[in-house]
């Protein structure tokens, strides 16, 4: 599913995805345009988007949802995935941070609704070397780890 770059939007989908399809784990993908590695996101922030999304908007007071903590912690330890996974070609790295735009935002939001059950991997541009093809298959190892962490890998 795509979501808009839109908070509001963005947070709906979100909601959505867990009250209807109710998944094991969401595992929500961005792009991050001036990266040249996977970067696995360990954490969703709550505050400060003051950055307007497309349609000229950011949340009130700059808050994701104003009942919830100061960050969510996912369930998939994202440094153990980062120390125990590689992908040929490209370098995969671990972050604390996932940038206070649509990208954090969305994954705090599901990680509120999911009770930590999401995960968010920014990914590079495509390109010459960055493939779709190719990025799908880094992600595919990526996500089966993940799955491993869940204890579901066979499901």
């Amino acid at each position: 599913m795509q979501l808009p770059v839109v908070y509001q939007k963005a947070k709906e989908q979100v909601f959505k995805i867990w009250t209807t399809l109710q998944p094991l784990l969401a595992v929500h993908v961005g792009l991050a345009s001036s990266a040249k590695a996977i970067i696995l996101e360990q954490c969703g922030k709550n505050k400060g988007y003051q950055e307007k999304d497309a349609c000229g908007f950011h949340p009130e007071g700059g808050w994701c949802m104003l009942d919830g903590p100061e960050k969510i912690e996912s369930t998939i330890n994202m440094k153990t995935l980062w120390k125990n996974t590689s992908v040929e070609g490209i370098d995969i790295i671990f972050s604390r941070d996932a940038g206070r735009y649509i990208c954090d935002y969305t994954y705090y939001t599901s990680l509120y609704y999911g009770n930590g059950r999401a995960a968010f991997i920014h990914v590079p541009p495509l390109s010459k070397w960055v493939t779709a093809d190719f990025l799908g298959k880094a992600l595919q190892i990526i996500i089966l780890e993940m799955l491993k962490q869940c204890g579901k890998e066979g499901e």
